[in-house]
């Protein structure tokens, strides 16, 4: 099966907002389970369909749990789901991948996990979209790659500090599908097409807080029928975006626009 084409925004809520609480999460389950209670009637489920005896985890707060939450939380998306959702047909992987891009902040050593196939189904799901079960399995490895790439593209400008920062890191990411940079309107008033999705990344340089902005475009139809972007990475138009920009035009001839 072909891919299709890229949907106009990507599907996760990647809003910003303040950064989580500097409290650790726990290493264990707060919930005191040593009492009994009593049971609850358990719930009629269709017996057509195989996915609907699946429940949550009968402790919801465990110390991974909770670090997804606060993380969700940083980035003002919902804390994620592993579950299917109640009409779905068919079982989708809960596996997820590791990435190349280092956390910062609290999470400083780690690195960002992307979403499994069920998380990236459910987060279409919220944003009202009717994906399919059997496009996951190619819709998530694309967005993983464009996000490793939107990572070396940020590395490229970020080489020009590389002697007094050998490791940047992300700290967090925005999506602002609608809020075109004044590039991407100069470039619509000049008959380019707009770009689908906007990211702003905000990344830590060994202490020095610094924001990328991303424009995403479709770029022309593969050979093979493939799907295929075009990322527009550059500095944010700050101050010293500015001098980035010049700095990265001085050295290679490019990036100052």
């Amino acid at each position: 099966m072909s891919p299709q084409a890229p949907p106009p925004s990507c599907p996760v809520d990647h809003s910003s907002s303040t950064p989580p609480p500097s409290a650790e999460p726990p290493m264990s389950c707060p919930i005191d389970h040593s009492k009994a209670s009593t049971p609850q009637q358990p719930q009629p489920h269709p017996t057509n369909n195989p996915l609907a005896g699946l429940t949550a985890d009968s402790c919801p707060y465990s110390a991974e749990r909770q670090e997804q939450e606060l993380i969700a939380e940083s980035n003002n998306m919902p804390p994620p789901s592993q579950l299917p959702a109640q009409d779905q047909k068919q079982l989708l992987s809960t596996e997820r991948e590791h990435s190349t891009i280092p956390m910062g902040g609290r999470f400083d050593g780690k690195n960002w996990v992307y979403p499994s196939e069920q998380m990236f189904f459910n987060a279409m799901r919220r944003k009202n979209w009717q994906p399919s079960e059997q496009d996951m399995s190619v819709v998530v490895p694309i967005h993983n790659a464009v996000n490793e790439q939107c990572w070396r593209k940020i590395l490229e400008w970020e080489a020009l500090y590389k002697s007094s920062c050998g490791q940047p890191k992300l700290l967090k990411f925005q999506g602002k599908p609608k809020d075109y940079t004044p590039k991407a309107r100069i470039r619509s008033l000049l008959g380019y097409t707009l770009p689908f999705d906007r990211h702003d990344w905000t990344i830590d340089r060994c202490g020095k807080t610094v924001t990328y902005v991303i424009d995403f475009y479709s770029g022309a139809p593969a050979k093979d029928g493939g799907v295929s972007f075009y990322l527009d990475v550059r500095p944010k138009l700050t101050v010293d975006g500015v001098k980035d920009r010049i700095k990265m035009w001085w050295s290679t001839g490019s990036g100052l626009w």
